[in-house]
Protein backbone atom coordinates (compact mmCIF):
# COMPACT_ATOMS: atom_id res chain seq x y z
CA UNK A 1 0.00 0.00 0.00
CA UNK A 2 1.03 3.48 -1.19
CA UNK A 3 1.77 5.86 1.75
CA UNK A 4 -0.66 8.27 -0.64
CA UNK A 5 -3.62 5.42 -0.70
CA UNK A 6 -6.88 7.67 -0.77
CA UNK A 7 -8.70 7.90 2.21
CA UNK A 8 -11.28 10.36 1.11
CA UNK A 9 -14.02 7.27 0.93
CA UNK A 10 -12.84 5.41 4.34
CA UNK A 11 -15.35 4.68 6.60
CA UNK A 12 -14.02 6.17 10.62
CA UNK A 13 -15.14 4.09 13.88
CA UNK A 14 -13.12 4.74 16.80
CA UNK A 15 -11.73 2.74 19.17
CA UNK A 16 -13.28 0.73 21.87
CA UNK A 17 -10.26 1.66 24.18
CA UNK A 18 -10.42 5.22 23.22
CA UNK A 19 -11.98 7.26 26.14
CA UNK A 20 -15.55 8.55 26.23
CA UNK A 21 -15.06 12.40 26.97
CA UNK A 22 -14.30 13.29 23.20
CA UNK A 23 -10.65 13.61 24.38
CA UNK A 24 -7.72 11.06 23.28
CA UNK A 25 -9.69 8.81 20.57
CA UNK A 26 -7.67 6.70 17.76
CA UNK A 27 -10.04 6.21 14.76
CA UNK A 28 -9.11 3.33 12.43
CA UNK A 29 -10.83 2.56 8.86
CA UNK A 30 -11.79 -1.07 7.62
CA UNK A 31 -11.73 -2.10 4.02
CA UNK A 32 -8.12 -1.94 3.57
CA UNK A 33 -6.60 -5.35 2.95
CA UNK A 34 -3.98 -6.44 5.14
CA UNK A 35 -3.35 -2.84 6.43
CA UNK A 36 -5.44 -0.94 8.69
CA UNK A 37 -5.59 2.91 8.66
CA UNK A 38 -5.48 5.15 12.33
CA UNK A 39 -6.02 8.27 12.80
CA UNK A 40 -6.14 10.35 15.31
CA UNK A 41 -9.83 11.51 15.85
CA UNK A 42 -9.10 15.61 16.58
CA UNK A 43 -7.29 15.78 13.43
CA UNK A 44 -9.59 14.08 10.93
CA UNK A 45 -7.95 15.73 8.04
CA UNK A 46 -4.23 15.31 9.42
CA UNK A 47 -1.87 12.18 8.33
CA UNK A 48 -3.39 8.38 9.05
CA UNK A 49 -0.51 5.65 10.08
CA UNK A 50 -1.06 2.78 8.23
CA UNK A 51 0.23 -0.92 10.10
CA UNK A 52 0.03 -4.14 8.46
CA UNK A 53 -2.62 -6.18 9.42
CA UNK A 54 -1.21 -8.66 11.54
CA UNK A 55 0.64 -6.67 13.68
CA UNK A 56 -2.23 -4.55 14.77
CA UNK A 57 -3.95 -7.56 15.80
CA UNK A 58 -1.29 -8.68 18.01
CA UNK A 59 -0.83 -5.00 19.53
CA UNK A 60 -4.76 -5.35 20.59
CA UNK A 61 -4.51 -8.43 22.00
CA UNK A 62 -1.79 -7.69 24.14
CA UNK A 63 -3.24 -4.61 25.36
CA UNK A 64 -6.35 -6.67 25.80
CA UNK A 65 -4.19 -8.70 28.55
CA UNK A 66 -2.61 -6.03 29.72
CA UNK A 67 0.89 -6.48 28.45
CA UNK A 68 1.72 -2.73 28.41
Amino acid sequence: MSPTQDLSQAVWRKSSYSDGTGGSCVEVADGFPGVLPVRDSKVPDGPALFFRRAGWDAFVTAVRHDRF
